[in-house]
């Protein structure tokens, strides 16, 4: 295994399923509380890192709201989004999607453009410094109306220069996709890739009902597919990528342990589906301990990992041109030749 483990930490890879939010650590949550006199929600990190300990999503949603209080000013989000982009650089990642939910910080008056211009600067920075490319897909907030998501729409319009995606996120449970379904048309309208968290907390009817109301173009989780055949049947015909995040859905009880994860069994039946981190600073580590982990727990082999890795370019937004140098990059480091 420690070849293997090597092996994966070198191979390159894309990130396609990462929330900025996620990826605030206590030591950077405790140091901008300080900085901008926030009465913190922990005295210190250890404090933090003890109460990151939830039993279900909405636990754990809870939890994240409070932590990201901190968050205010334009630094604030340049500094999250920095330290996050050195790390998966560190971590031989060439592409990241990431994910930001405007909503959760201008419910709380910090304004869109405070939190899109921090995030860009950072991007801006890392394209230019650090070997990877990124894009930023807006989360809109299920548990939210739609006519609140349709607000925040229209605000990113402002801003479609640097916002590639709209996604869809927060508590699955009691908040079905056809709750934005005039949203979503309209996303499309513009312009937008299109995807959304399905098949976490709902089962595969869930997922199958993102797919036939939203039209989205890839389903972020969708580990609950394997309870439809019919469903995988579909997923696989389409080539539908499934951005799975394995410590999340450990962490969460979606499955008991990792060795219950159903990974392998998505891979080995045609399924387009990727390892991700969803939200590392709450869930134990970043993509390639991801990698590690279920690799680990699932015994997968190098060939697993290299076709993993493969897939998390393919289920890009990058062009055809991009995916095809990051594929061959795949080829070089593996030694394989790719078709």
């Amino acid at each position: 295994m420690n070849q293997l483990s090597q092996f994966i930490e070198g191979i390159p890879t894309a990130e396609l399923h990462l929330h900025i939010e996620g990826t605030l650590e206590p030591e950077l949550m405790i140091s901008i509380g300080k900085r901008n006199k926030v009465a913190l929600p922990y005295p210190d990190a250890e404090s933090a890192r003890k109460a990151y300990n939830f039993s279900d999503l909405q636990s754990f949603l809870n939890i994240y709201y409070r932590a990201t209080a901190v968050l205010l000013t334009e630094e604030d989000f340049y500094d999250l989004t920095i330290a996050y982009l050195k790390k998966a650089a560190s971590q031989n990642v060439r592409h990241v999607e990431i994910f930001f939910d405007p909503q959760s910080h201008t419910r709380r008056g910090v304004t869109f453009e405070t939190v899109i211009k921090g995030i860009e600067r950072a991007f801006v920075e890392a394209n230019s410094t650090l070997t990877l490319s990124t894009k930023l897909i807006m989360c809109i907030l299920r548990h939210l109306s739609e006519v609140e998501g349709l607000e925040v729409l229209e605000k990113a319009l402002e801003w479609k220069q640097w916002i590639a995606g709209i996604g869809l996120d927060s508590a699955e449970r009691g908040n079905p996709p056809e709750k934005f379904q005039h949203l979503f048309e309209r996303a499309q309208r513009e312009g937008f890739l299109t995807v959304a968290h399905a098949g976490e907390e709902g089962n595969a009817a869930s997922i199958k009902k993102t797919l036939d109301t939203l039209h989205v173009s890839r389903i972020d989780h969708g580990v609950h597919c394997m309870e439809d055949n019919s469903l995988v049947d579909e997923l696989v015909l389409r080539q539908i990528p499934l951005t799975v995040c394995p410590l999340s859905n450990v962490r969460l009880q979606v499955f008991k342990n990792m060795k219950q994860h159903n990974l392998k069994a998505m891979l080995h039946r045609g399924l387009c589906v990727t390892i991700n981190s969803d939200d590392p600073a709450y869930f134990g580590g970043y993509i390639k301990d991801n990698y590690i982990e279920a690799a680990k727990a699932l015994m997968l082999d190098r060939d697993d990992i290299i076709r993993l890795a493969q897939n998390s370019f393919i289920a890009s937004s990058l062009s055809e041109t991009h995916k095809k140098l990051y594929l061959n990059e795949i080829i070089r480091y593996a030694g394989h030749e790719y078709s």
